[in-house]
C-alpha cells in the first residue's frame, strides 16, 4: 500500500485535493471533529485539564476556540490528549485499507507529529495566499488569532515544499485539479 500524505497551508484545500486522489482518504480534522461529538473518554480527558473550557458534552468547537485563544498553554494539552486518539483511529485506517493499492493521509500536522514514514509519497497543496484567506473568511467560525495560533506550531511551508516529492496547485478548479493530480499519480503508481 502507497501511503500519501498531503501538506500544506491552513486553507490551502487540502480535504478537497485529498478526496480528489480517488482511493481512500484518512482525514484527521473530520476524525477531531467525531471525537469532540462522540467519544465520552476524550472529553472527560479535556474536562480535567480544562474544566474552565471543557465543561459539557458534546464538545463543541466554540469552547475549543476559546480556550485555545485564552491561553497559548491550552492548545498543547488538548494536542496531548486528542492527537493519540487520532492516531489509532488513522491506524485502524490503515489495517482497515492494508489490501488498497494507495491511501490518503489527510493529516493537517502530518509532519510536524512525525507521522510520516520514510516510504510515504508527500504532496504539498500550493494555493495563492488571497484565495485561502478569501476561502478561511467564509468559514463559520474563521478566526484569525486562531488560525495564527495554529500556524505557530506548524512547520515553515518552504520546509514542507523542500520535504515534499510532488507540488499540486491549487487554484480551486476540478480541470486544472484532475490534470495535476493524475499526473502525480501516473508518476506515483
Amino acid at each position: 500500500m502507497i501511503r500519501i500524505g498531503i501538506v500544506g497551508d491552513i486553507g490551502s484545500g487540502k480535504t478537497f485535493v485529498a478526496n480528489k486522489f480517488g482511493y481512500p482518504v484518512f482525514n484527521a480534522d473530520l476524525e477531531v471533529n467525531k471525537l469532540y461529538k462522540t467519544d465520552r473518554n476524550c472529553f472527560r480527558k479535556l474536562n480535567k485539564v480544562l474544566p474552565k473550557y471543557i465543561s459539557y458534552f458534546p464538545i463543541t468547537k466554540e469552547s475549543i476556540s476559546l480556550a485555545i485563544l485564552k491561553k497559548n498553554s491550552n492548545l498543547k494539552k488538548i494536542i496531548k490528549i486528542v492527537h493519540p486518539l487520532v492516531k489509532k483511529k488513522m491506524n485502524k485506517f490503515l489495517v482497515k485499507n492494508k489490501n488498497k493499492k494507495a491511501v490518503i493521509l489527510d493529516i493537517p500536522l502530518f509532519l510536524e507529529n512525525k507521522i510520516n514514514k520514510k516510504k510515504d509519497i508527500i504532496v504539498f497543496v500550493d494555493s495563492k495566499n488571497n484565495k485561502i484567506l478569501e476561502r478561511l473568511k467564509k468559514r463559520k467560525n474563521f478566526n484569525i488569532k486562531l488560525k495564527n495560533k495554529f500556524k505557530k506550531i506548524q512547520l515553515p511551508l518552504e520546509f514542507k515544499k523542500k520535504k515534499s516529492q510532488f507540488i499540486v496547485r491549487n487554484n480551486f478548479s476540478n480541470k486544472f485539479l484532475k490534470k495535476d493530480i493524475k499526473r502525480v499519480l501516473s508518476k506515483i503508481l
